[in-house]
């Protein structure tokens, strides 16, 4: 089973040869097992990949992110004909009930609203009004109280990051923000690609301009956990290759996911696919229910070169 992130940081040539990804640099040449990669992010303009490797980390269901020349995720790979996909499913997704949408877009604002609690409470920080917000959600939040957690004074994060903060600005931990949101969208369209369904086609994300739209309503929950990093590295001034490589690191972090310890990519991979039971109508109950038991440092790397 693929496990590991790797991150290409510099000038490199990426190549495919017997099974392996070969990744030429100034420093020398790494050889790594295709069949181990889960994830790769190409972090820089200056690497040249080509279209055999490409293919065969098609084939192995490897997501391949590139970034743009600010190191923001620009776009990333998606396998035309996963193994798992067949008629049936595209027939599934294409019939899901509205009701099961409208509950589970429910419970996803749900339990990110309560992830984002979570994180003021973890760094002691009033959350009364997200609490607020919270207990006047009401099925498909036709009140958006997702949107006015967020918007409404800022509350969450301006109470994160600073009254003087603007979510839009060009700064460190905006790019950061985004960065690692980035990343988590990638982990999540793999896993829907994976088990065979279309990315595009979402609950509640409907933009005709979003090829991620399902990715973009599976993630909501998990975004805080991005907050939550962001939080303890908030006097950065510059985006840095060590908080890149931080945020990239996240997937390997130690959660509690439904009353289990687990690592958040796993955590990620069993959520989906509980999602897709729920609305295919294999069961009527799914819980999201998760919180961050340690803490991953800057240098805690996987895999990057």
């Amino acid at each position: 089973m693929a496990w590991r992130s790797v991150i290409i940081t510099q000038h490199a040539k990426l190549t495919y040869s017997m099974n392996m990804m070969i990744v030429q640099t100034r420093d020398g040449i790494n050889q790594i097992p295709i069949a181990d990669i889960k994830l790769l992010l190409v972090s820089t303009s200056q690497a040249v990949i080509t279209s055999a490797l490409i293919s065969k980390l098609a084939q192995s269901q490897t997501k391949v992110i590139f970034v743009d020349e600010h190191y923001q995720p620009v776009s990333e790979t998606m396998d035309y004909y996963p193994g798992s996909r067949n008629l049936q499913k595209l027939r599934q997704q294409f019939g899901w009930d509205l009701q099961r949408q409208k509950i589970l877009w429910t419970k996803i604002v749900n339990a990110k609203i309560k992830n984002q609690i979570a994180v003021l409470d973890n760094y002691q920080i009033d959350s009364c009004k997200l609490q607020t917000e919270l207990d006047a959600l009401e099925l498909d939040d036709v009140t958006n109280r997702e949107a006015v957690v967020a918007r409404k004074y800022l509350k969450y994060f301006m109470m994160l990051f600073g009254h003087q903060f603007v979510r839009r600005s060009v700064e460190a931990i905006n790019a950061a923000l985004d960065y690692g949101y980035g990343i988590l969208l990638a982990s999540f369209d793999r896993e829907i690609a994976v088990n065979g369904y279309l990315t595009y086609l979402g609950i509640h994300h409907h933009s005709e301009e979003n090829e991620f739209n399902l990715g973009s309503d599976l993630m909501e929950p998990f975004r805080p956990i991005v907050d939550y990093w962001m939080k303890d590295h908030d006097q950065i001034s510059e985006f840095t290759p060590d908080i890149k490589y931080g945020l990239v690191e996240l997937l390997s972090l130690e959660i509690q996911f439904n009353g289990q310890t687990t690592l958040l990519t796993n955590a990620i991979t069993t959520y989906t696919r509980n999602c897709f039971r729920f609305l295919n109508g294999e069961t009527d109950e799914i819980k999201m229910e998760m919180s961050v038991t340690n803490e991953v440092p800057n240098n805690a790397l996987n895999d990057n070169v």
